[in-house]
């Protein structure tokens, strides 16, 4: 209840409220964190259902979570404990006469604001229902095996000796499936710089540039660096990789990831200005921009995304890409390659962007561009690989 009441009363991350709640309560057993932890999510990512299910609106109070909990909990086919007083007012409570009494929209049944139902189904049209209910399966753990030091089959033999169940990502040779979700972070073998923690959608980006090793290539929205960590293992620490941000403290953690992975050859930048970026014009054989974005196609992941995000935002994350594609697009060398990535489902965050840049950008031409739906192993990702004609 608390958790509810701080993300949704406070406007925090989910995440961000669990690791406070859990720090605070150590005494907690290692089920009742997980309880915890896992009924918090599902209640966020089931919101807008669990409250058309109560034939309620949304409320902060107290009292009305406890129930909203009670038909969560009876929803997943579970009986009230009988010596809960707070759960006596819904005892008589029908869920599946509540059920067959919902409206069959997907932003009902899948649990999603009615503002972006409405633009998802213009954007996205018949895919959207299936797209929907795949946003609300949990993720899965997937890892990426760090090449530069050891291969997927010694990693995975390595994981079960250290009492991990992995199989083998379907989409490329490098990602391995946790089977049970667990803290890796302090196994030996993470601490050794052997995989780092990437989802399944995000390990094809940076293939996709199509690096050599000695090229000169540059992340110009590295964040923390895990696709700039995947372009070095590709590049086998050869040549260099420029990693840019515009925040100093994704830098400062792509520095110790680095460290960790044993990656010599990405230099970090802050872009505190606009000269950063001029200095490099035409610098470029190979240019990443994973942009900032709606985050719509990481919603499993990240499921109180749906609530935080507002049509506002979304307007200023679309003007914000368009500006960076149309500012940074200039490092780029003639005959060089450029990637354009987001973590959306949207096609006016992803195909529309790359048509508008391209009709004011005469000197690329689109070589590919590739929509990574969510699915089991992936979360929702675009990418589009454009070159600078010499």
């Amino acid at each position: 209840m608390e958790a509810l009441e701080t993300a949704f009363g406070k406007d925090l991350y989910v995440d961000k409220v669990l690791e406070r709640l859990l720090k605070s309560n150590r005494k907690w057993g290692a089920r009742d964190r997980a309880f915890i932890a896992e009924t918090t999510y599902e209640m966020v990512r089931w919101w807008r259902y669990l409250w058309e299910l109560y034939g309620k609106e949304p409320s902060l109070k107290r009292r009305e979570l406890y129930r909203l909990f009670g038909i969560w909990w009876m929803n997943q086919g579970h009986a009230l404990p009988e010596d809960w007083k707070s759960m006596e007012s819904i005892e008589d409570f029908d869920v599946d006469r509540a059920k067959k009494q919902l409206p069959k929209d997907v932003g009902v049944q899948q649990s999603f604001p009615i503002w972006f139902d409405r633009v998802a189904q213009e954007e996205l049209g018949k895919q959207w229902p299936r797209i929907a209910a795949e946003l609300n399966r949990p993720a899965e753990m997937i890892i990426r095996t760090n090449t530069l030091k050891t291969n997927r089959q010694v990693l995975k033999d390595v994981l079960k000796e250290e009492g991990i169940k992995t199989h083998a990502f379907g989409k490329n040779e490098v990602g391995l499936v946790i089977e049970e979700r667990q803290n890796t972070f302090r196994n030996p073998s993470f601490q050794q710089g052997l995989f780092e923690v990437q989802d399944g959608g995000s390990q094809l980006i940076a293939p996709f540039l199509q690096v050599k090793p000695g090229m000169r290539v540059i992340d110009a929205c590295a964040g923390a660096g895990g696709k700039s960590l995947h372009l070095a293992a590709l590049m086998e620490n050869k040549g260099s990789i420029i990693s840019m941000d515009v925040e100093g403290w994704k830098l400062n953690e792509l520095k110790k990831r680095a460290k960790r992975n044993g990656v010599h050859n990405v230099e970090t930048r802050l872009i505190d200005s606009t000269k950063v970026v001029k200095r490099l014009h035409g610098a470029a054989d190979r240019l990443l921009l994973d942009v900032p974005c709606s985050g719509t196609g990481v919603i499993k992941r990240n499921p109180d995304t749906k609530w935080k995000l507002q049509p506002e935002h979304l307007e200023r994350v679309r003007h914000l890409q368009r500006n960076i594609l149309q500012d940074y697009s200039k490092m780029v060398k003639a005959g060089g390659l450029m990637v354009y990535a987001t973590c959306s489902i949207l096609r006016s965050e992803n195909e529309n962007q790359v048509a508008h840049f391209l009709e004011n950008n005469s000197d690329f031409k689109l070589l590919e561009q590739q929509r990574i739906d969510p699915s089991p192993e992936t979360d929702g990702f675009f990418m589009a690989l454009l070159e600078k004609k010499a």
